[in-house]
Parts: C-alpha cells; sequence; structure tokens
C-alpha cells in the first residue's frame, strides 16, 4: 500500500470524515486561518512530503470553497507532495460548459485551468452536469456517477409501474441509461425558459398514466423545474412521482417548493451539505463509492467497475 493522506476544507469535512472512516485512515490535520478582509491562508500541520495527498473539497458555495481547495492544492505541491489528487464531489460552475451565448464565458474550462495550473495530478468528481468537461483538463479525471447507489434505493421501493423521466431534454442521456438498466419506459419534459431559473412552458412526451414515476436530475437548484415536472405528471394521470438528484444545490426557495409540491420524496447525495429540513428529502452517503475509489486509484487498480451507468 503506498503513502497517502486525506484532507479536507471546511465544508466538505462532514463527508471527508465519513471517507476516512470507510477507509479506516485519520483525516489529516490542517490549520485555516481567515483574515479580518475576508483572505485566508492554509497549512497542512503534519509532514506530506514524498506522499499522495488527497483533497476532498465540493466547490460549493462556489468562490470560497473553490478558492480555499486552490490554496491547499498550492500548499501541498510547496510541501513536496508525491501526488496532489482533488476529490470534488460536486463540481461547482459546470453548467457553464459551452458558449451559448454571444460574450459569455465558459466557467467550467476556467475552473479546469485554475485547478491544473494550480498543481492537480488527477481529479475525482461526480456526476457532471456536462460529459465533456472531462476534456476540459489535461489530468486523469475519474468521472463517478451516483446511481451506483441510487439503483438499490430505487430497487427497494418496490414499485411495480415505475416508469423514469426526465424534467428537461437535456437530461435524456442519463434518464435513458436508468430505464435501459432498469427495463423500464421513459418519458420526457419538454421546457421553454425566458431566462434562468424561470420557465415559460412545460410539456410531457409520453405516456405517465397511472404509473409511478421518477425524476431524475444531477442538480437540484431552485427546484423549479422538477417541482413543476412533478406536478405535471400528476396532472398527466400518474399514480405517484418521486425524485433522485445527485447535487443539493437546494437555493431558496427550493425547500418550500418542494414540500408544496406533488413529490412524495426527492432522493439526494450527500455531495453537498443539505442543512434545511424537508420532510420530503432523503440523504444517502456516497463516502464508501469515493473511499473505494481513492483506494484503487492509491494502488494502481482499476474503478471501472463504479462506473455502473451514466
Amino acid at each position: 500500500m503506498v503513502s497517502y493522506k486525506v484532507f479536507s476544507g471546511s465544508n466538505s469535512r462532514y463527508l471527508a470524515e465519513k471517507i476516512c472512516k470507510s477507509l479506516q485512515c485519520p483525516l489529516g490535520k490542517m490549520n485555516i486561518q481567515y483574515f479580518a478582509d475576508g483572505e485566508f491562508s492554509v497549512a497542512y500541520e503534519e509532514s506530506i512530503r514524498g506522499s499522495h495527498v488527497f483533497l476532498i473539497q465540493s466547490t460549493f458555495p462556489n468562490s470560497d470553497n473553490l478558492m480555499e481547495l486552490l490554496l491547499m492544492i498550492d500548499a501541498a505541491k510547496r510541501a513536496s507532495a508525491k501526488s496532489i489528487i482533488a476529490v470534488i464531489p460536486y463540481f461547482g460552475w459546470a453548467r457553464q460548459d459551452r458558449k451559448d451565448n454571444p460574450r459569455v464565458a465558459i466557467g467550467a474550462k476556467l475552473v479546469a485551468d485554475l485547478l491544473g495550473v494550480s498543481g492537480i495530478n488527477r481529479l475525482i468528481t461526480m456526476d457532471l452536469h456536462a460529459d465533456q468537461i472531462q476534456g476540459f483538463f489535461d489530468v486523469p479525471v475519474d468521472h463517478l456517477y451516483a446511481s451506483t447507489v441510487f439503483f438499490d434505493e430505487i430497487k427497494n421501493l418496490n414499485l411495480d409501474n415505475l416508469v423514469i423521466a426526465t424534467p428537461d431534454v437535456g437530461g435524456t442521456k442519463r434518464a435513458n441509461t436508468y430505464a435501459k438498466y432498469l427495463n423500464v419506459p421513459m418519458v420526457i419534459c419538454y421546457k421553454l425558459r425566458k431566462k434562468a431559473n424561470e420557465i415559460s412552458e412545460m410539456k410531457i412526451i409520453g405516456d405517465v398514466k397511472d404509473m409511478d414515476v421518477i425524476l431524475v436530475d444531477d442538480i437540484v437548484d431552485t427546484a423549479g423545474t422538477i417541482t413543476k415536472a412533478a406536478d405535471l405528471m400528476i396532472s398527466g394521470g400518474a399514480a405517484s412521482v418521486r425524485a433522485i438528484a445527485s447535487h443539493a444545490v437546494m437555493s431558496d426557495p427550493a425547500s418550500m417548493r418542494i414540500d408544496q409540491s406533488e413529490l412524495s420524496e426527492i432522493i439526494f447525495t450527500d455531495s453537498i451539505p443539505y442543512s434545511k429540513k424537508s420532510e420530503k428529502v432523503k440523504i444517502v452517503s456516497i463516502a464508501d463509492m469515493f473511499a473505494t475509489a481513492i483506494y484503487r486509484v492509491c494502488n494502481n487498480e482499476s474503478i471501472s467497475s463504479l462506473y455502473l451507468i451514466g
């Protein structure tokens, strides 16, 4: 077993502790000092010379956590780490993956460049908003999928008339792979937006009458799309509607919308901390999956078995 150490940024410590418990290793000691103007510095409180260093940090809220991760990477590089692996369960800025309007930035490429220049040797992440973001990096990218943990949740529901649905056309590929794996039909919600986070029109493509619908998505931000899709499914004759989504961004008023919607339940992973309370929200952990990926990377073992579906 090669020497490796695991460290965590501030807002992902809850997940890093579970990953370390699964790995049966201690979480590395790090000191983050804050200045009066909001600037901060990071320092490792133990030697990392010659070690493979895994830095666990989801970049949400985006700016502070990203900057903290960049400083952690730079400090590890200057402390003579053998390799630096960024473990980013939720990769922020991923929704800006292409130039879809004149004179706009491609934020995902910029973040990839920042991580590369800062000194990472590998990235481990999960359910990127767009698969092509892997190509923005010049280092190996291990792209894991939350389907690994979601399938058990779906099977435990014991739904006889299951149908997989996508709340928008952009998620068709993801929903189709779920439907094919489970050997069930799929329906699509077609939506038109006037602007970001505001839907002007939505229609169902497919039949949901008397079916138990599971909506599949990667990110739930304000929950406008997924709750409107759920309400549309019920009005279309669905017996029940649930949802699974990888990342619980859940900006206000998302929790209120979910509580007031026709959704019976929505299941997230713990890639992002969800502190608000909702009886309809269930959190499942990805700690064991990431622990397995870290162990296999350290030992040069294949992690393809973790790529159940995308």
